[in-house]
């Protein structure tokens, strides 16, 4: 049956993932080939020291990357697009969107990005025995009853972007299992929250007096698989602004950027990991067996369907960098000359190799915001040489992209040298590895071992979630998530493997050495940079 029949008579399934900079969204057949995609770009606001996308332009976004993708398939197939076989959303992970009884927003939306929650983050860490990043929702909504915001006695629902949109387009107050541990710890056992966690959570907020307990107005978890509810009437209607979409769609479980990167890669099985670089970059290793002891660098969440996993997450990625290739484009387009983003991105990405395998000596940090793994609660954006480095376009371009990598790089050492984690395979996804063996020579480098990107790297997240939305839609009795993405989706596809050399291991090394040492400098930046 060829695209266009399949369109017509609904066998698709499709995927859409708000991420930072970009929502995206990817029809595909049920062997995972695409058949469309759509794309809304956007940008995050720094309003009142808080990271966030207003509800506006949330839903205004998702609208249009929907109609994009539409559009597409009219001009493509000639079809007007109205049955879909199952759907999807993922997003950013984390966060806290809070809802009341009327499903009104009571408070701003923070993203993951936002690092207000030291003393939550400290104090439930303590309770639990078990990291919490300060970007996790339980972190965000404890924070908030330390700081005595007065919205969260009205609380009626609080979760993550994915969550949100899900609940938007089905009324399910539902998340799948991969998001909900970046909401409060999982027991992999169960596929739900952890209860005695849970219990401890509510004996500590029990002096506040709120009406509510803590599963009262977290969404319920799914694993990957489960039928999370039907697109609704009033859904289609959020979604299509032509009223063509049929309402009745299944859905499955709304997933973060994590598990739709796992999914992606094909690492949800155990010794698989991947690694997602853009805007932030994090590191996912699926375990064996549980870590020996709390690490606050290492986030403990879990696969689409419930395995352990660790994760490095570094808040800032590739941020300064596009910057950077910004400010060449502009010194283009004042020389006379025409230059897309795409080539600048090209050429000055394969420049880099030109490079020492150090970086000649310089130094870089694109902390636009926070970093966590690196114990800094603030952004300072530094780029710093000596008068005997090296300086020149080929390590400027190069120290800028490790540095994209030196956090995430912190927390996989821990899990590689400290806990002597396996892993069989390293997948790499994301806009770092666009540039054809540049980003995944340079983490191959860093992680010492080899990785390998895939052709359908750049689909990227949006792919992932039609992925679990396909699984969802035409799995056999009994078919494992895992054996699905094997045998159906990944046995015809083709990727490339790339092997460091002993010198380009060493000298990611040697940069990391600098890099570590230099976060004293971002200490005092961070203390007597106050403008």
């Amino acid at each position: 049956m060829g695209a266009k029949e399949l369109i017509i008579e609904g066998k698709t399934a499709l995927g859409i993932e708000l991420g930072s900079t970009r929502i995206k969204g990817v029809l595909i057949d049920y062997q995972g080939n695409v058949l469309a995609v759509g794309i809304h770009d956007w940008e995050n606001s720094f309003i009142d020291n808080i990271w966030t996308y207003s509800l506006a332009e949330i839903h205004a976004g998702v609208r249009d990357c929907y109609n994009s993708l539409r559009k597409i398939v009219e001009e493509t197939y000639g079809v007007t697009l109205k049955k879909i076989g199952s759907i999807g959303v993922s997003a950013m992970m984390h966060g806290y969107m809070a809802l009341d009884k009327e499903g009104r927003q009571i408070a701003p939306f923070q993203t993951w990005r936002n690092t207000n929650t030291q003393q939550a983050a400290d104090e439930l860490t303590e309770l639990f025995d078990f990291n919490i990043p300060l970007r996790w929702t339980v972190a965000h909504l404890y924070q908030r009853i330390l700081d005595g915001e007065k919205h969260v006695e009205k609380l009626d629902y609080v979760s993550t972007l994915s969550g949100y949109i899900h609940w938007k387009l089905t009324g399910e107050r539902v998340i799948g299992v991969g998001d909900a541990a970046g909401m409060f710890p999982i027991d992999s056992d169960t596929i739900d929250y952890d209860a005695g966690m849970k219990e401890k959570f509510d004996d500590l907020i029990r002096p506040y007096g709120y009406s509510w307990k803590l599963e009262d107005i977290f969404p319920k978890v799914l694993a990957a698989g489960e039928n999370a509810g039907y697109l609704t009437e009033e859904g289609a209607a959020f979604l299509d602004e032509t009223g063509n979409l049929e309402s009745g769609i299944m859905m499955c479980p709304p997933e973060g950027d994590a598990g739709t990167g796992m999914t992606a890669t094909n690492s949800v099985a155990p010794r698989t990991g991947n690694v997602s670089a853009g805007t932030s970059t994090f590191a996912m290793i699926v375990l064996e067996k549980q870590l020996s002891k709390v690490y606050r660098e290492i986030d403990m969440v879990t696969t689409p369907t419930g395995f352990p996993c660790a994760m490095s997450h570094a808040n800032n990625g590739t941020s300064d960098l596009n910057a950077w290739i910004g400010i060449f484009g502009e010194f283009a387009k004042l020389m006379g000359m025409e230059a897309s983003s795409g080539d600048l991105f090209q050429k000055l990405y394969t420049k880099s190799l030109e490079g020492d395998p150090d970086c000649g000596g310089l130094l870089a940090y694109g902390y636009y915001s926070g970093e966590n793994i690196t114990m800094l609660n603030e952004g300072r954006l530094a780029f710093l040489r000596t008068a005997e480095s090296k300086f020149n376009l080929a390590n400027f371009m190069k120290v800028n992209l490790y540095t994209s990598l030196g956090a995430v790089k912190m927390g996989l050492d821990i899990l590689m040298d400290d806990e002597k984690v396996k892993v069989e395979k390293i997948m790499g996804h994301g806009g770092f590895f666009k540039t054809k063996g540049v980003g995944q020579r340079y983490l191959a480098a860093a992680v010492g071992a080899p990785v390998t990107v895939m052709d359908t790297a750049s689909e990227g997240g949006a792919w992932g979630i039609a992925l679990l939305a396909a699984y969802l839609a035409d799995k056999k009795d009994g078919e494992k998530l895992e054996d699905f993405l094997n045998n159906r989706i990944f046995k015809e596809l083709s990727g490339e493997t790339i092997e460091p050399a002993k010198e380009e291991i060493d000298g990611f090394d040697a940069f990391m050495d600098h890099y570590k040492a230099g976060l004293e400098i971002e200490k005092s930046a961070i203390e007597h940079m106050k403008w």
